[in-house]
């Protein structure tokens, strides 16, 4: 995803700046350690459901003062460096937003997607 064409794109909807005062942005890439052992990871097996990601943007989108979520999970497999995951919140106030991307990122990390390191 690029973060920058996609905001641009979200700014020419005629609604914007009357809803949004605040973006946020989560860019998940995967690390070169384990976050179990700190052992060397070679790569990461990542499988997405993408259905329910959608369910849970459908969700979070009713709550108060969000204006748009985009969610891009990829499936695959990956080396330490590459981008896994965006999810862009965007909407009135920080006190809206920022929990919903908390909650939002925790829950598509914990139902959505499974992965499998590769290490050394």
């Amino acid at each position: 995803m690029d973060i920058s064409k996609t905001i641009a794109e979200l700014k020419k909807r005629p609604d914007f700046t009357e809803n949004v005062g605040m973006i946020l942005i989560h860019n998940g890439v995967v690390r070169n350690w384990s976050r179990q052992d700190h052992r060397r990871v070679q790569a990461l097996e990542v499988q997405v459901n993408q259905e329910l990601i959608e369910e849970l943007r459908q969700q979070y989108l009713k709550k108060p003062g969000i204006y748009e979520i985009i969610i891009q999970a990829r499936s695959g497999r990956f080396q330490p460096g590459d981008d896994l995951l965006f999810i862009i919140v965007a909407g009135d106030l920080r006190e809206h937003i920022k929990p919903v991307l908390s909650e939002l990122l925790d829950r598509v990390k914990a139902e959505a997607v499974s992965k499998k390191e590769i290490t050394v």
